[in-house]
């Protein structure tokens, strides 16, 4: 008993330290002028992405999704992702400064916004709907522009698994995305009963989830979520695809594209299965357009075991 307890204390101690040098990483990054900022975390990572385990996994999960690409194509695509994660550590710490877009301002800045017309549509005829997004670009951006535009959306996120770097994430989240939802057993009661109230949900569809439907992505079997399907069914909820795009010299296009056609049996009722597929058809379509904007470290065919 006495074991378990030291073991529990180290690992909460290892936990805080960790998490007590990133909240210092982001203080001095503080001091200097965004881009510079954000340039720099960009080469940091790239220069400790190849020095981590998981970046085996990068690259295995490149060679199984572009076996037609050469290694040196694979290695830029590997590079161009860790220094996309690099890149949103320090954008965390500018968000406010970064995100210049203004709807009653359309001129692009910093941020460009395609899909406007759905936006304002959505805000100015209430009703319930979800928008789905992946792990690619800058993807804490298009909370930020749902509220800039004034839609009532509660967002599914999931929690760092550090708890102190959680409640710090959870934090400044909620101050710039409005209703945030952590993920775990009980999120879906949440997310259903924004729907019933007639507001908006958004979630992320590209992660694995251990008890999911069989399906395919980049022609590798996949477990996805059921969950967007299955509030689709309950509440015959519209669904809109979003996603943030990188554009060259720090600037980001952020895009609300129209509803989709939801996959339905022959008696009317939502076909969960190939909406699930459907997802990851849309997700691949993504990826394959800017492949260096997504997080390949992320396990999503789960054979990080087998290496």
């Amino acid at each position: 008993m006495l074991i378990t307890r030291l073991v529990l204390a180290a690992n909460h101690f290892r936990q805080w330290l960790i998490a007590q040098f990133v909240f210092l990483l982001l203080t001095v990054l503080k001091l200097f002028p965004p881009d510079a900022a954000i340039n720099f975390m960009d080469r940091v990572a790239r220069w400790i992405g190849p020095k981590t385990g998981r970046y085996k996994l990068t690259l295995t999960n490149l060679r199984n999704a572009f076996p037609e690409k050469s290694e040196a194509e694979l290695e830029k695509i590997a590079l161009d992702s860790w220094g996309n994660m690099g890149r949103m550590a320090a954008e965390y710490v500018f968000l406010d400064q970064l995100f210049d877009f203004d709807p009653h301002r359309p001129e692009p800045g910093r941020v460009e916004v395609s899909g406007i017309p759905l936006f304002l549509d959505l805000r100015d005829d209430p009703r319930p709907f979800i928008v789905f997004t992946a792990h690619s670009g800058n993807f804490e951006m298009l909370p930020v522009a749902g509220s800039a535009f004034g839609l009532d959306v509660t967002v599914l996120f999931r929690p760092p698994n550090n708890p102190y770097m959680a409640d710090k994430v959870f934090e400044f989240r909620k101050a710039r995305m409005g209703n945030l939802v952590p993920s775990h057993a009980g999120s879906s009661f949440a997310l259903a009963r924004q729907l019933e109230r007639g507001g908006g949900v958004g979630v992320l569809v590209d992660q694995k989830f251990r008890k999911g439907l069989k399906t395919k992505f980049f022609g590798r079997d996949v477990q996805t979520n059921p969950l967007l399907a299955k509030l689709v069914r309950q509440f015959n909820c519209e669904v809109y695809p979003a996603r943030c795009i990188r554009l060259p010299g720090g600037r980001f296009r952020l895009e609300l594209e129209p509803a989709i056609t939801i996959p339905r049996r022959a008696d009317g009722s939502v076909d969960v299965n190939a909406t699930a597929q459907m997802l990851n058809d849309k997700v691949e379509s993504w990826v394959r357009e800017y492949p260096g904007q997504w997080l390949w470290y992320h396990d999503r065919w789960n054979i990080k075991r087998s290496l």
